[in-house]
Formats: structure tokens, C-alpha cells, sequence
């Protein structure tokens, strides 16, 4: 790779970068304030779900709230506590949970390996799934593939994660799969494939319209006027010409990722940062809702753009 190439590069990568460096700062600062706010107006005694959470809904006392309430300091403004968080986080402290009282961010660490297990195990099977599917389809359209495909994709779609998570349990209760848990690979298959599925009706579909206007562009015809096959025209010119716009839907695809995987880590009791998350919601324990919010928000804006960077390489002509 030559200098004039490498400055090239540079240029293009820098407002990738300045771009999506500017939208986490937005995000943080918004998710920041959103989940502190929203915690404020949720109905019910803070310091009582705090020591519920801490003893035990069957031991907790108004004496051990009000325990609470003064060693946390809940009487206080709510601007007084959220200009202490945003403090702490200048100073790169997430705090403590209020709970368990250990730092949020040791908790995060633990919990965000499980969480990328998991949304990268949906992500292999879904394009497992869907490029074969959406290959056949687009071959031969309005072929039963193609008919077979757009109806199953339409029906998964319309399923909600959760719903689809409780039809994946009943269909393979059967099946010697554990329905919840973590420790083993089987504990990952359920939660994995029934958030590929949700995954893979839409990439399909992509990929499916990706090699349709492949198949109608002028380079594809040159390819068989020069006698190729048809396996070797569509591997050499179709599967290549097709990756960008599949890579580009990744991007898209991250947002039902995130969305899955706060659902089904609680359905399918995986300990990620969605499972997590949605028990500090019951215990409102704020600095670990924030902490979790946060962290599923820098990690869509990183894999943003990191599917932007994916697209500069795939596409020389965007250089």
C-alpha cells in the first residue's frame, strides 16, 4: 500500500470517526439523563426497593428503608444526585450499585462478555440462515424459494422476541435443551437462535434484492457472455457485489440486537447486561441502569461505526 493510498484512507476514515465520536458524546449524555430521569418518575418508594433488593421482599422493614433512605441520601434533589453522577463519570467512575454496593463498572465488565456470546452467536447463525436463503431466493425470483422465503420472513417478523423465546422453549422442551441458564454451550443455543431468526428474516430479504440487482447489472451479463458458469459467475461477481449493501443492514440489524438481548437474557436467564438491567428496574438501582444504558449505547454507536469502516473497505469508490 503506497502513501498516496494511506492519506486516501486517512481522509475517509477521519469524519467516520469525528462522526461517530460526536454521537457518543450525544448518547452518553443523553441515555445519562433519560435513565436517571425516568427512574425519578417511577412509581413506589425508592429506599424500600433498594432494601428489598439488599434483604429480601419477606425481611424488609420500614425500619431498614429508612435505614436506606438516610445512608444513600434518596431525600435529596434529584439534580443535586444526577450532577453527582455526572461527575463521577468526568472522572470515569460509574459508582457504586446501590444494592450490592460493588463498583458498576466491575459488574459491567462481568456481564458484557455474556452479552457479546450471545449477540455474536445470533449474529453467525442469522447469516447462516439468511444468505443461503436470501442466495436461493433472489436466483430465482418469484420461485418457491422466493415465495417460501418472503412468508416465513413476514411471519418472523411479526413475532415479538419474547413470544418467539416461549415457542423456542415449548417446540424444544423435548429436545434435552436447557431452557435457561449459562455454563454450558447448550445453554446458548435457544437464546442465540431465537434472536438469529428474528435476525435472519430481514437479512434474507437483503440479501435476496442485494442479488437480484447484481444478477440485472451490466458486468454480471459481461461475466456470462464470457462462458463462466453459473456457480463460478455468481461466487466471483454476485456474492462480492452483494456484500455491501448486507454489510451496510448490519447496522440496521444492531438495533433489534440490542432490543433481543434485554429481552431474552431475562426469559432465557442469561447474565448479560439486559438481564442485569432489568433487575436493577426492580431494585432501582439507578447507577447500575444508568451504567447498563450507557454501555448498550456506546457499543450500537462503536458497532455503527465499525460498519461504516467495514463499508470504506469493501467500497473503493467511497475513498
Amino acid at each position: 500500500m503506497n502513501a498516496q493510498t494511506l492519506i486516501s484512507l486517512g481522509r475517509s476514515l477521519l469524519p467516520v470517526l469525528l462522526r461517530r465520536g460526536g454521537q457518543a458524546l450525544a448518547v452518553g449524555v443523553l441515555v445519562g439523563m433519560l435513565s436517571f430521569l425516568m427512574m425519578r418518575w417511577l412509581p413506589g418508594d425508592f429506599a424500600y426497593r433498594i432494601a428489598a433488593g439488599r434483604y429480601g421482599y419477606d425481611l424488609v422493614s420500614a425500619e431498614a428503608a429508612e435505614a436506606v433512605r438516610r445512608e444513600l441520601a434518596l431525600d435529596a434533589p434529584w439534580y443535586v444526585a444526577l450532577a453527582g453522577w455526572w461527575q463521577q463519570l468526568l472522572a470515569f467512575d460509574l459508582g457504586n450499585s446501590l444494592v450490592i454496593g460493588t463498583p458498576v463498572v466491575d459488574e459491567i465488565r462481568h456481564q458484557l462478555g455474556h452479552t457479546l456470546m450471545l449477540a455474536g452467536a445470533a449474529l453467525g447463525l442469522s447469516l447462516l440462515i439468511g444468505l443461503p436463503l436470501g442466495v436461493a431466493a433472489g436466483l430465482r425470483p418469484g420461485g418457491w424459494a422466493d415465495r417460501l422465503g418472503l412468508l416465513v420472513s413476514v411471519g418472523l417478523r411479526a413475532f415479538p422476541p419474547f413470544l418467539l423465546g416461549l415457542l423456542m422453549v415449548i417446540v424444544f422442551a423435548g429436545a434435552d435443551l436447557p431452557a435457561a441458564g449459562h455454563g454450558e454451550a447448550a445453554n446458548l443455543f435457544l437464546p442465540a437462535l431465537t434472536l438469529a431468526l428474528g435476525l435472519a428474516a430481514g437479512s434474507s430479504r437483503i440479501v435476496r434484492e442485494a442479488i437480484r440487482n447484481v444478477l440485472a447489472s451490466e458486468h454480471y451479463a459481461f461475466a456470462q457472455t464470457k462462458g463462466l458458469p453459473l456457480s463460478l459467475a455468481v461466487w466471483r461477481h454476485a456474492l462480492r457485489n452483494m456484500a455491501l449493501p448486507v454489510v451496510a443492514y448490519l447496522g440496521v440489524q444492531l438495533a433489534f440486537v440490542i432490543e433481543g438481548v434485554v429481552i431474552l437474557e431475562t426469559l432465557f436467564a442469561w447474565p448479560g447486561i439486559g438481564h442485569a438491567m432489568v433487575h436493577a428496574v426492580f431494585w432501582r438501582d439507578v447507577p447500575m441502569i444508568q451504567g447498563t444504558c450507557l454501555m448498550l449505547a456506546l457499543c450500537f454507536v462503536m458497532l455503527n461505526a465499525l460498519v461504516d469502516l467495514l463499508c470504506l473497505a469493501l467500497d473503493p469508490r467511497h475513498r
